[in-house]
């Protein structure tokens, strides 16, 4: 089958959209059937070839009316694939039979589920999956350090041990280290405690070394001391070195100056929560993995009521789809409903405006009366701002409402507050993380 005319929309589409975009949607797309006037594309879900007809279709025929001795016609249709009987163990990002054999080292401690090919790319983080895909294609010559920070369960570690799994997939005989701050930390104390020897062998004589959560060694001043010297030796041997926590370096209290700035020398990328896309995306994915095909209806309604973590995103999709396998069910909207609202039960029932407005002058100290308010000063305006955004996303207030909670007659500074911390909550780390901050406090 010629496969000429697809090739030649995809070039064009990746021009025109970003990589993202073309990665998360157009990647996994092949021709079935391809006629003089029609072509058929499989999609890997029904969420995709919703997306496709709606969303891209325009395009993919502007791009064949170029061609007028071509197909001018275009289907969709969604690759099948045979249900499992039984799900046996969570869903994990299982790798497919045709992905690269692994052969492992003893000691990597990676995990070989955690790869590029089942990684979903989105616009909350296509800069990390391009840069760590750029790291293990050569490892210590760009980005070194590469330093990913973030929130909980946005696929940090995911993103590490993928880099680690491709290096090794290229060279097996190179020596990837993976750990965990913890373990660093507990090694380090064993050799001193039991003086033990080989601790600096262990964590030096590698050719990548990747580390998870390094936040929990800044405040201990020998263990910092230590990766230090252990920093030092690896980049002046070129070796690569991967990092992650939940702040960027300049945040994260108490690490010493000398750290701070060896962290900052290669790249720091942030990686942000999943937008509504890329959420959608993820779950379908997952899904298909274990042999379900889930409704429009479901995938928005769980993508639409868990925002901020993929983790938990993944944990109800999990429940999800064991429960229906148990009962013989396709899931639909009202057992994914049932799911979100037991994953909710430690939330207070009732949030009242008063409380969410309280909690955030509170947590900026500053009094009810001055985030109520007329002054404009800096220190009250964002909080101020804040306060309404959260009026607006945990309580969905209209806007006239929220400007009365604030004192303010007019609602269209409400309307501005809201647009322009939800902006500022997807380009500055230190906005998003007060968020999610507040947001801790309001539901403890």
């Amino acid at each position: 089958m010629d496969r000429s005319v697809w090739k030649s929309v995809l070039g064009e589409v990746e021009l025109s959209v970003s990589r993202a975009t073309f990665v998360t949607w157009f990647k996994n797309t092949e021709v079935v059937e391809e006629t003089d006037s029609e072509i058929t594309i499989a999609v890997p879900n029904i969420f995709s070839k919703q997306q496709f007809e709606v969303k891209f279709n325009p395009k993919i025929k502007e791009i064949l009316a170029k061609d007028p001795s071509g197909p001018q016609k275009i289907s969709y249709i969604v690759k099948t694939s045979s249900r499992r009987s039984v799900i046996s163990r969570e869903i994990s990002p299982a790798q497919s039979s045709g992905d690269k054999k692994i052969s492992h080292t003893p000691h990597t401690t990676l995990n070989q589920k955690y790869t590029f090919d089942n990684f979903i790319v989105g616009s909350s983080n296509d800069l990390a999956y391009t840069a760590c895909q750029t790291v293990s294609k050569t490892p210590g010559s760009k980005y070194n350090p590469l330093f990913l920070y973030g929130g909980v369960g946005l696929g940090k570690t995911h993103l590490m041990q993928a880099v680690g799994n491709e290096i090794l997939s290229k060279n097996p005989e190179k020596v990837v280290r993976y750990i965990s701050s913890a373990t660093f930390v507990n090694d380090f104390i064993d050799s001193i405690r039991y003086k033990k020897k080989g601790f600096a062998d262990k964590y030096r004589n590698v050719d990548v070394l990747i580390v998870d959560d390094i936040q929990f060694i800044a405040s201990k001043e020998k263990t910092q001391e230590e990766f230090f010297h252990t920093f030092n030796a690896l980049h002046q041997a070129n070796k690569q070195i991967i990092i992650s926590s939940d702040k960027p370096p300049r945040s994260i209290p108490t690490l010493t100056e000398r750290l701070r700035s060896r962290f900052e020398w290669g790249m720091a990328i942030d990686i942000q929560m999943p937008d509504f896309e890329t959420r959608c995306a993820i779950l379908e994915s997952k899904a298909s993995q274990v042999g379900f095909s889930l409704g429009n209806d479901v995938v928005e309604y769980i993508a639409n009521s868990i925002k901020t973590n993929v983790r938990e995103l993944e944990g109800v999709l999990n429940q999800l789809l064991a429960n229906a396998e148990l009962r013989g069910l396709d899931p639909d909207l009202a057992m994914a409903e049932g799911f979100i609202k037991n994953s909710r039960t430690t939330r207070p029932q009732y949030l009242t405006a008063k409380q969410i407005i309280d909690k955030t002058a509170r947590y900026f100290q500053i009094s009810n009366e001055e985030i109520c308010s007329a002054r404009r000063d800096k220190y009250i305006i964002v909080p101020r701002q804040i306060a309404m955004y959260l009026l607006r996303s945990e309580l969905h207030l209209s806007f006239p409402r929220i400007a009365q909670e604030l004192g303010r007659k007019d609602h269209t500074t409400a309307i501005h507050s809201v647009e322009k911390i939800e902006k500022a909550s997807k380009l500055d780390f230190s906005i998003r993380e007060q968020l999610t901050e507040i947001r801790d406090i309001l539901y403890v």
